[in-house]
């Protein structure tokens, strides 16, 4: 990876700075999506302190369409090539809340804002040689057995497990749909299950979240192993010919058959270019 151009989202906690940590050591050059400012410094400096190559740091805010629109557009203007796009960053929500933009929360981050991202940083990708996605997932798109087109916004009611489920099963049916739009070029797409993980994800939600989260911490892997198959469909000659799979423990898995319906996919596709008004350039 020595000279590598790898992008990441939500690299500040968990996964993503284990990931960040581990490509600066193989001599990677990181550019760091990152909602906080501060803990985005803090991560600078330990990439620096051993011994690797200083990150370039961008502000994005996934729950803000024009935010990503514009971290892509600071990513872009380096006019270098992007030969890993990591779509780590992930919210869940204990309640319905809405984005800067209406949608929400749990969709806008999980699903609209990586989507949106990739598909601004394309011309970069394009440019890398072999380039590759690498969507973070879920086991949680067992939690459901459909999209739930008939309420997308969760208006009707409200379920945690529900919604979130739902934003993971969307990032599989994102990532056949792009895997097969890009079918012929030299990007892959492949996204992950990283394990039950203990990580800040949850943490957001008050007291109760981060009690919940303590609790269950002896429960789960570190960040640094579920980072591992991150880093596998990052890193990996084994898969460098491999698009549009779920991966678990660094092995292709089947996703539930409701991860590999195409025509939810396609659906899904067209209602995420009509939210994010944006069309893939594909």
């Amino acid at each position: 990876m020595q000279g590598k151009h790898i992008a990441i989202t939500g690299p500040t906690a968990g996964i993503g700075r284990s990931a960040a940590l581990d490509f600066a050591a193989r001599g990677a050059s990181l550019t760091l999506f990152c909602r906080n400012p501060d803990k985005g410094a803090t991560l600078e400096r330990d990439i620096v302190d051993a011994g690797g190559e200083r990150p370039r740091l961008i502000a994005m805010d996934m729950a803000r369409l024009d935010s990503v629109r514009s971290a892509a557009q600071t990513l872009l203007a380096d006019d270098r090539p992007l030969d890993v796009l990591l779509n780590n960053a992930g919210v869940v929500n204990t309640r319905r809340r809405l984005s800067a933009d209406g949608y929400e929360e749990t969709l806008a981050v999980n699903h609209f804002a990586p989507s949106l991202l990739t598909g601004l940083l394309l011309p970069a990708l394009r440019q890398a040689p072999a380039a590759r996605i690498v969507n973070v997932s879920s086991h949680a798109h067992t939690f459901v057995r459909d999209m739930g087109f008939e309420d997308m916004q969760a208006e009707k009611g409200y379920k945690t497990f529900r919604e979130y489920g739902r934003s993971k099963l969307a990032n599989i049916l994102f990532t056949r749909s792009l895997a097969q739009r890009l079918e012929g070029q030299d990007i892959t797409v492949n996204c992950l299950h990283p394990g039950a993980v203990a990580t800040s994800l949850g943490t957001n939600n008050g007291v109760t979240g981060k009690v919940l989260t303590t609790l269950l911490k002896p429960f789960f892997r570190s960040p640094e192993r579920g980072a591992e198959t991150s880093i596998f469909l990052c890193t990996s000659a084994a898969v460098k010919d491999v698009s549009g799979a779920y991966f678990v423990d660094c092995k292709q898995k089947n996703p539930r058959p409701w991860g590999l319906d195409d025509s939810a996919a396609e659906r899904l596709w067209q209602y995420t270019e009509e939210c994010v008004e944006f069309q893939y350039p594909v």
